[in-house]
């Protein structure tokens, strides 16, 4: 059966755009989204609104993720064993080199980087509206694999979470899917995710 990560938040201890928001980026615009996500507010359009305020050149930033990001515990042994597939709302340019630095290769599923001075341009995959929850979310990701796996903590990992033959879930993805009744397991490290499988 396929594993199945979100990486911010989920395989690093802290959400690794959220960090790079508050390093590179404007913190009023980053509230002023956040505060609107699934209200007025596509994760999409918050996600290109909050890293238009990022200006940093793209080399800097990826030095800094390379310094900072920090991997939840487990998380490099469970990679080697089982060949996780990837699926993040993050970017390809800020996800493979903390994975180099650890010396994995992984299948990844995410968007990429347009970093123009005067901004940052996301440039999302392409994934099909979703007709259960209106975005274009991360079911079409592992639409075709069967049977999965899915380890995920946040917002975007709410309705793939709901079709994965298992979850394991934290922070708000836990208490989303407890509130919708979807059955999951909690999660701290990687350690008890490879206990359980």
């Amino acid at each position: 059966m396929q594993l199945v990560l979100d990486w911010d938040g989920t395989v690093t201890e802290v959400d690794g755009l959220h960090l790079v928001l508050l390093e590179f980026g404007d913190a009023e615009i980053y509230d002023e989204h956040e505060s609107r996500l699934g209200r007025d507010l596509t994760l999409q359009e918050v996600i290109s609104g909050e890293f238009r305020s990022v200006r940093a050149p793209l080399p800097v930033v990826v030095e800094w993720v390379r310094d900072n990001a920090r991997l939840r515990a487990g998380f490099v042994e469970l990679a080697r064993k089982h060949r996780p597939l990837i699926v993040s709302s993050g970017f390809h340019e800020l996800i493979v080199p903390v994975l180099d630095r650890e010396g994995l290769e992984i299948e990844i599923r995410a968007n990429r980087l347009d970093p123009q001075p005067d901004g940052w341009r996301v440039l999302f995959r392409p994934q099909e509206m979703c007709g259960v929850c209106g975005e274009q979310c991360k079911r079409s990701d592992i639409a075709g694999i069967g049977e999965f796996v899915y380890v995920g903590d946040g917002y975007s990992d709410r309705c793939v979470a709901e079709i994965a033959t298992r979850v394991f879930a934290r922070d708000g993805l836990a208490e989303y899917l407890a509130t919708k009744g979807v059955p999951f397991e909690p999660f701290d490290d990687f350690h008890d995710v490879q206990r359980a499988l």
